[in-house]
């Protein structure tokens, strides 16, 4: 890999990263939305740099006197050129330009452990509010349905959002979001099960509504995660879909 190449290998994967962080959404589907400042500075910062070795590279071929690549080739070192192996980091910035690679999903939550919910006080659960159906995240029904000593979440509607990951040889689904911690490499999934009709096809997000499925002593960690569904909608991608909050409609 030439020099030349080298500087433009570096403006692919700047603009790569400030076209993915400054003109699309499709950033959140590996990084937290807090990142993107950072995406954005990598991206100039990239760009600089090949700025400035393009500049240098130009005032080298307009003196022959200074020319590194002379001298080098002169003792037998030759520095110009980067192992071919190195195009290989093209495959990645040209992706983020042209094609995203796909969001992670139901293959990745079928083969990874649910999300520890965290313990919340008793004092920490106040009063529901009368709405109904009641939106929740699926961590706020599993920890109601798990921890509440008040027994608040029987016999409410609740409405969760998720997508579709089918549950195995046992049949049935799970609804499912996917946390990212800092990235995708660190994420972790949290599933609520589902009772009733057969499951749509993976993937699929969801709007469900429907009320705790009796399995278990409510308000003990005896208590499953379940729902059963009383209707259900597709919905479309929300923009924090890697959260476990309430969703956020595209713009």
């Amino acid at each position: 890999m030439r020099r030349l190449a080298q500087t433009a290998l570096l403006a692919l994967i700047g603009a790569g990263l400030l076209h993915t962080a400054l003109f699309t959404n499709l950033y959140l589907r590996y990084v937290k939305e807090g990142l993107r400042p950072v995406l954005i500075a990598s991206g100039i910062v990239l760009l600089l740099l090949a700025a400035v070795n393009a500049v240098l590279d130009l005032r080298r071929s307009e003196d022959p006197h200074e020319s590194h690549d002379e001298h080098d080739h002169a003792h037998g070192h030759d520095h110009s050129t980067a192992p071919k192996v190195a195009w290989l980091l093209a495959l990645p910035a040209l992706s983020l330009l042209l094609y995203a690679p796909p969001a992670l999903g139901a293959y990745t939550a079928a083969h990874s452990n649910g999300k520890p919910v965290a313990t919340t006080p008793k004092e920490r659960f106040p009063a529901l509010p009368a709405t109904s159906p009641l939106p929740l995240t699926l961590t706020g029904f599993t920890q109601r349905v798990q921890q509440d000593p008040t027994l608040a979440i029987k016999g409410r509607q609740v409405q969760l959002t998720g997508f579709v990951t089918p549950a195995g040889a046992g049949g049935g689904w799970y609804l499912t979001r996917i946390i990212f911690t800092c990235c995708a490499a660190d994420s972790q999934t949290v599933k609520v099960r589902v009772h009733g009709p057969d499951a749509p096809p993976a993937n699929t997000w969801l709007a469900v509504t429907g009320t705790w499925h009796p399995a278990g002593r409510l308000g003990t960690k005896t208590a499953e995660a379940a729902l059963d569904i009383k209707e259900s909608h597709p919905i479309a991608q929300p923009v924090n879909a890697y959260t476990d909050d309430l969703p956020l409609t595209p713009s």
